[in-house]
């Protein structure tokens, strides 16, 4: 028997969060494996019911909808977190009080995955992070390494690859900040962890205290070891090195994109993709990748969907999606990246769900680029409005289309890029993103 078939045989778990990135295969993997397991979820049984419909065979699945309770973090044998659970959570409490552990799945994937000998890339970031996973993965698959990637990656199961593992594994994850609370838990960091970029986020999760951001992001290297590598991109070099001087156990090495030789020709546009592109860089050549082949895929390499992503031109215009530009800085890149010149000749659609995020440098950006500003309507939207001159807030993402091409003309740019979270008028970042695509596809 595999060692992660006989821990999880007859184990005691209880799953917080049914997920939006894989949990339901996760959680069948689990069941599988004869696991006794308890999923608990705050969504009400109507919203999650093509999850159960999934899970319907299972006989050893217990669920609480709707609601937590405390009785599903009694008696257990582990507790696998949900991404965003509040730091004071009285459910994560009760189990740390009966000496239970605490996981989230891509740790515990990964503390399997190294059991087995693979090797562990993590990528973190406020930015950059998904681009440079996928540029990496790519690059190795290309090269003819064995590839599993996982993370944030939308749809993706990751303990249920654990089956795949072999020494010979390059494990490539993507880890958000909630994710590195589970590394923390498992007291594990990567082989190599690849740091992008730090900028303001989630500060309503954090309650404003960049410092307290900050400390997980930096789980992705704290219980390195000395034989290990921590990349790190120049934009947060100085952060980093600054605040944990003296205490990053593994060497460090600083990735500029200027690394990246200049006749490397990127379809990515924008400097804080070369910059992205110089993290892969450094990973793959530690990882004995070969420069010719890296040249190649990095040629090839057209970027993420939904990440200043080109999606067509109609009429003369140029249409980009960059829905996952969440934060203020990101949208500030979108709009350098596209204009460089500052020819003010970019619609653009933006607005959204508040995460108390300082919007002036964005405010300032905006005319610098900017032919018209289409605002989403939320909460951080009727915040930011008043301060934008000609700002018009629609109500749907079909009138802001249509709103934005009448701005529009031949040799304009349109550009999705929020600068804001999406939830209210969407269920997510990748809602939003899917309902433009169809608009925009539909075009004619």
């Amino acid at each position: 028997m595999l060692g992660y078939q006989e821990f999880f045989r007859g184990k005691k778990i209880t799953v917080m969060g049914m997920g939006l990135l894989g949990g339901v295969g996760d959680i069948r993997f689990l069941a599988e494996n004869g696991a006794d397991l308890i999923v608990t979820d705050l969504k009400q049984e109507s919203e999650l019911s093509p999850s159960l419909e999934a899970l319907r065979e299972f006989t050893n699945i217990r669920y609480t909808l709707g609601r937590h309770d405390l009785a599903d973090f009694q008696g257990r044998d582990l507790i696998i977190m949900a991404p965003t659970t509040p730091k004071d959570s009285v459910f994560v409490a009760e189990a740390r009080s009966h000496g239970t552990p605490i996981t989230m799945w891509a740790a515990l994937f990964s503390r399997f995955a190294r059991e087995a000998g693979a090797t562990i890339v993590g990528i973190t970031g406020t930015r950059g992070k998904t681009t440079t996973t996928v540029l990496m993965a790519q690059t190795l698959t290309a090269a003819g390494k064995q590839v599993i990637t996982g993370g944030n990656v939308q749809g993706t199961a990751i303990l249920s690859q654990l089956p795949q593992v072999t020494r010979d594994t390059i494990v490539v994850l993507e880890l958000d900040s909630w994710k590195l609370q589970g590394f923390g838990e498992e007291k594990l960091s990567p082989d190599i962890a690849v740091f992008t970029t730090f900028y303001p986020d989630h500060l309503n999760y954090y309650g404003g205290d960049m410092q307290a951001y900050l400390a997980d992001k930096a789980l992705i290297f704290l219980n390195q070891r000395p034989h290990d590598t921590l990349i790190i991109g120049e934009q947060c070099e100085k952060i980093v090195q600054e605040t944990y001087e003296g205490k990053i156990p593994s060497h460090a090495v600083v990735a500029y994109g200027d690394d990246v030789p200049s006749d490397w020709s990127l379809k990515i546009p924008g400097q804080h993709n070369r910059d992205n592109a110089a993290c892969a860089l450094f990973t793959l050549r530690i990882l004995g990748v070969g420069e010719d082949d890296i040249k190649k895929s990095f040629g090839a390499f057209t970027g993420v969907e939904g990440r200043l992503q080109f999606v067509r031109e109609f009429s003369g215009v140029k249409i980009y999606n960059d829905t996952t530009a969440t934060t203020p800085d990101a949208t500030i890149a979108a709009l350098r990246a596209l204009d460089p010149e500052d020819k003010k000749n970019i619609v653009l659609i933006m607005g959204g769900a508040d995460k108390e995020l300082d919007m002036t440098a964005l405010i300032k950006e905006i005319p610098l680029h900017g032919k018209k500003v289409i605002m989403l309507d939320g909460t951080g939207t009727q915040k930011m409005a008043p301060q934008l001159a000609g700002s018009m807030i629609y109500h749907s993402i079909a009138e802001a289309v249509d709103a934005a091409m009448a701005a529009a003309s031949a040799g304009d740019i349109m550009l999705l890029s929020p600068a804001f979270a999406s939830f209210g008028m969407f269920k997510n970042e990748y809602d939003r993103g899917d309902q433009f695509m169809k608009i925009i596809n539909s075009l004619e």
